[in-house]
């Protein structure tokens, strides 16, 4: 018996671009006092990152894909497949790399080999819709002799930032400050600088406040106004906005707002043509606010929320969904006197004519700092398996 454990030392959470690091060990788990305890062999060992792509079959409609290629591997077979038994087509992958050959443990004796690979900076971000499906894992397979290969899936998300492909690192580093006394890889190195560019464009792109200011109006005249300082978020960032009714025409009752966002299937691929879009509500404000001159809402974007993105496929958007309910009369009839003693109690009235109406403003949502969106992240930094 041996126990193969996986272990992603940053997190489970990665930037399209970024160096993936695992160690990967292996243990004879018996005692070397034990009366059954004796060696344990390994034929080999390989691992290699895939993307499997999942679509539905009721809203998605793919061409036929190769019949000569199967994901299904027979047991005896002694080619890794790393995505032998998935659901959907591997889009994306990186070539297959060798841990070892021929390990041999004693009891109680371990071993750990690194893996380390660059995640493709062109591929989707982990995404799990209503339409389809982008899923990473890390897959390292082993094989006993005479036996049938292992896979152990280790599960990660990757987050999208659009702009990192295309820009140029310098190639003069005299620029930049180093320590002569540590011995940096160049592979780290690309690798740090590319996560401080990932921070600094984010920082960039979502720092920026300039007043946007919307007027609230129906058919019958103005409501009020909506007023929100920035369009451009982060995830884990919280979307705050202010009303202000008091120059209304027309009474507003109740609004709620919702943060949304928005699946659509490119043209070619929708399985019925004018087919809807798919929508899915993140967090939402329910406010009364009859006689009420100001008020103001704070969504927050789940940190496990994908970023908007584009593919040949499907696209996401995000978006601030608005509903308001107003008074189809003035203002003054929507309160009546319930006693005429001399103590004057102002009531209610239990019906009145209302108008609905909806409003939706686009926002742009993007990826955060990895280690940020680790902490909440579904997937575990090791998973194990034994042989």
């Amino acid at each position: 018996m041996i126990e193969v454990l996986a272990k992603l030392g940053r997190g489970p959470v990665f930037l399209a671009g970024e160096v993936l690091e695992c160690v990967i060990t292996f243990t004879n788990p018996l005692s070397a006092s034990s009366t059954s305890a004796s060696s344990e062999m390994l034929a080999w060992a390989s691992a290699q990152i895939h993307c499997q792509f999942h679509a539905s079959e009721n809203r998605v409609a793919l061409p036929p894909s190769d019949g000569s290629k199967h994901d299904v591997q027979a047991e005896n077979e002694t080619v890794f497949v790393p995505n032998r038994g998935e659901r959907g087509q591997c889009i994306l992958s990186t070539p297959p790399k060798i841990l070892f050959c021929d390990l041999r443990l004693d009891p109680g004796e371990s071993k750990s080999y690194s893996y380390c690979e660059t995640l493709p900076i062109d591929g989707p971000p982990s995404f799990r819709g209503q339409s389809v499906k982008y899923v990473y894992k890390l897959t390292i397979g082993c094989q006993r002799v005479n036996s049938p290969i292992k896979l152990l899936r280790v599960p990660f998300r990757v987050l999208v930032l659009h702009g990192l492909k295309d820009y140029q690192f310098p190639q003069d580093e005299a620029v930049a400050p180093s320590n002569p006394f540590l011995e940096e890889e160049e592979g780290l190195k690309k690798d740090c600088r590319l996560a401080d560019l990932a921070t600094e464009l984010l920082m960039v792109a979502t720092s920026r406040r300039s007043l946007h200011l919307y007027n609230i109006s129906n058919t019958r005249g103005k409501v009020g106004t909506f007023c929100i300082f920035k369009t451009v978020y982060k995830i884990g960032e919280d979307v705050i906005g202010t009303f202000n009714f008091s120059d209304g025409d027309i009474p507003c009752l109740q609004f709620s707002v919702s943060l949304q966002t928005e699946e659509s299937i490119q043209e070619e691929f929708q399985r019925r043509q004018g087919q809807p879009v798919s929508f899915s509500t993140h967090a939402r404000h329910q406010e009364s606010c009859l006689h009420t001159a100001q008020s103001s809402f704070s969504l927050p974007i789940p940190l496990s929320s994908t970023p908007g993105f584009t593919t040949n496929i499907v696209s996401l958007k995000w978006r601030l969904h608005f509903e308001f309910v107003t008074s189809g009369k003035s203002a003054g009839t929507c309160l009546v006197r319930g006693s005429q003693s001399e103590a004057v109690t102002w009531t209610g009235v239990e019906q009145m004519e209302v108008d609905t109406f909806s409003w939706d403003l686009p926002i742009k949502v993007l990826p955060t700092n990895p280690v940020l969106a680790s902490y909440v992240s579904q997937f575990s930094n090791t998973n194990c398996i034994t042989i």
